[in-house]
């Protein structure tokens, strides 16, 4: 297995802790069936690839893959489970007006196939996307696991990590939402932070998750709608009884750096201290991971989906081998924290 080294490092040690059950319904793709090989090996987690064997063998035939013995296959199309999986669906979908004889068809979709195997709990979650759309592979997840009833909100995050140890923790963040929620209301901004508190505690460190609700304004420097919604989720959350830091609105520099935090903010128990940085929309927190990852040589591991019932995760569809191995580690670590 090529060398990982940093937070993705701690990250596969947890998932090879206590092993889970990861579907990967694209087998078709090469990138794939490569890293299923890696993932077993290494005893990161058990896989199921969905797909007809004969053409997953020829595949792998062509491509000089000897696919290891104990990768599970199954063939959605003729498993003794199709009638079972169409039967559950149709009654989760049917006030969607959906009929039966529809949920079969559906179920010839392997990402819908997969996705029913995690909702019954006969995978632990779900990792696609490498030739599939965002939409493809959350759409049967929005409308079958469904988000959790005390979150309410679907979102996205990014785990970044920076060279700049002396930001953040040890130079690890998640920033959110950067990937599905366009314009949080006020009640999508409050469910996004919890979250990502839950994400940040689960992947990388329980015990010190710091809040930063970012802006292009420092505790009233600017005044509008948009930074009321901001101060408005911040004080809520404060009212309550959380076990996090929180605060804001707050200026990037503000957020992270101490010198400026002195200045801009010096009775704040987060700014210059901050580990999770909240964007405002979905433009800003889409452009802020790319220029960190891009400017900043960060390691950006996402979008990574929270939020969710069970955990099902959206590749990029311009992923690699490694992508897919660390994807499948997170989607592992996050159904450990599911069951807890």
């Amino acid at each position: 297995m090529e060398k990982y080294t940093g937070i993705l490092e701690k990250i596969i040690m947890k998932a090879q802790s206590d092993l889970k059950t990861i579907v990967l319904p694209e087998s078709k793709d090469i990138r794939v069936l490569k890293a299923a090989n890696i993932i077993v090996k290494n005893n990161i987690a058990n896989i199921i690839i969905i797909g007809e064997r004969s053409i997953i063998e020829n595949i792998c035939k062509e491509n000089n893959i000897v696919l290891d013995s104990n990768i599970k296959i199954i063939d959605n199309k003729k498993s003794n489970k199709l009638e079972e999986y169409a039967l559950n669906l149709y009654e989760l979908r049917k006030n969607k007006n959906i009929t039966l004889e529809k949920a079969r068809v559906l179920l010839e979709d392997e990402v819908y196939f997969a996705t029913m195997m995690v909702k019954l709990e006969e995978a632990d979650g779900m990792v696609s996307g490498a030739c599939h759309s965002t939409s493809d592979t959350l759409r049967p997840a929005l409308q079958i696991i469904k988000a959790k009833e005390e979150i309410n909100t679907v979102s996205a995050f990014f785990l970044m990590e920076s060279p700049k140890k002396e930001y953040g923790s040890d130079g690890v963040f998640i920033f959110a939402d950067c990937g599905l929620v366009e314009f949080p209301t006020k009640e999508q901004l409050y469910d996004i932070v919890k979250s990502s508190v839950v994400s940040f505690k689960t992947l990388v460190d329980y015990d010190s998750p710091r809040v930063a609700m970012l802006s292009y304004s420092t505790k009233g420097s600017a005044k509008n709608e948009r930074i009321d919604n901001i101060i408005n989720v911040t004080n809520r959350l404060k009212s309550e009884n959380i076990d996090f830091d929180i605060d804001g609105e707050l200026q990037l520099d503000a957020a992270i750096v101490k010198e400026v935090a002195r200045f801009k903010a010096p009775e704040s128990n987060v700014a210059g201290r901050a580990n999770i940085l909240i964007f405002p929309d979905l433009q800003a927190g889409n452009i802020g991971y790319k220029l960190v990852q891009r400017f900043g040589d960060a390691l950006a591991l996402g979008p990574i989906t929270q939020g969710l019932n069970r955990p099902i995760n959206d590749l990029s569809r311009g992923c690699d081998v490694k992508d897919i191995v660390g994807a499948v580690a997170i989607t592992s670590v996050q159904a450990q924290n599911n069951n807890m």
